[in-house]
């Protein structure tokens, strides 16, 4: 089982998927567009939030670890640094302690294994690759890396998007394997333009998508027509899409071989149920159905390699 997942949508699905499947059968590939290096931390935002759902260590806030601290933030502040990013104390361990194995050779993939590994996560958590991969957002007439526009510009229009690095970099082999080898693949409820985008902007990633024999399923992040939380809408407009399962759709054509939605859609195979992950048994409940609606696709073999 493997979900393409970025952001909080796809986090929860990942988590709701744990009670669904057993843990050595679940591979989440992560986006890594978001990635930052800061406060001498390599911070990779997706990858590690979908290890804290994993691990139950989630905060409430919906982002970092659990009663996590931020003396040294509140530090940085009193020595006039502009803390515009924040993280907790032992999120910043990670990022430090990622930057320092990085730094010693290591592979990104490699890195973020020991991570999970250490906040007992036992399904497998790869980044989408090793090689840097930057999500860049235009707004004001500048180009701003993502997590600078979505905390300092949120409000401004987009006015493009491009994925640098894209062009040169490939899918680690151990994502290219895990769809490969897929009983079924699920797109998470992720921003389909910055969370999935980076991920499908990788020639060797998209190509196994296209040619996999799995189902391939999209889960809209859309409910009741209405974008829950962060910039969705903004970025399904600038993509010209309504923000609606047709839209969704429409952004992963020819890539996908149904979608799960809660509103009608005539354009390829749906399954329209309640895509609101209102707490674990939510989760549970939307996992259970996507599977169950790629493995009704398999049966009819709807997807050709």
């Amino acid at each position: 089982m493997v979900i393409l997942a970025g952001g909080t949508g796809g986090a929860k699905l990942a988590r709701g998927m744990l009670d669904v499947v057993a843990p050595g059968e679940l591979t989440v590939i992560a986006n890594t567009g978001d990635d930052i290096e800061i406060y001498g931390a390599y911070v990779s935002p997706d990858p590690d939030l979908v290890s804290f759902w994993l691990a139950d260590r989630i905060d409430a806030r919906g982002w970092g670890l659990l009663d996590d601290t931020f003396n040294v933030m509140a530090g940085l502040r009193d020595q006039g640094e502009d803390v515009w990013f924040n993280l907790g104390d032992r999120d910043l361990a990670i990022g430090l302690q990622r930057a320092r194995a990085l730094a010693d050779g290591d592979r990104l993939t490699d890195a973020q294994a020991r991570i999970a590994s250490r906040l007992g996560v036992q399904a497998r958590v790869l980044p989408m690759s090793d090689r840097p991969v930057r999500t860049r957002v235009l707004a004001q007439r500048r180009w701003w890396p993502l997590q600078e526009y979505l905390i300092r510009c949120e409000d401004q229009a987009v006015g493009g998007v491009e994925f640098r690095g894209a062009a040169v970099a490939r899918a680690s082999p151990e994502a290219l394997s895990a769809i490969a080898n897929a009983r079924a693949i699920v797109i998470g409820p992720s921003n389909p333009v910055i969370s999935i985008g980076p991920m499908l902007a990788l020639a060797d990633l998209r190509a196994a998508l296209e040619q996999t024999a799995a189902p391939v399923v999209a889960i809209s992040p859309i409910v009741d027509g209405q974008v829950l939380k962060g910039p969705t809408a903004d970025f399904l407009r600038f993509s010209g899409v309504p923000a609606s399962g047709a839209g969704i759709a429409a952004l992963y054509d020819g890539l996908i071989d149904g979608i799960v939605c809660d509103d009608p859609v005539d354009e390829l195979p749906s399954l329209r149920t309640d895509v609101l992950m209102d707490g674990p048994l939510g989760r549970r409940r939307l996992a259970a159905e996507a599977l169950r609606f790629a493995g009704g696709l398999a049966a009819s073999s709807v997807h050709a390699p």
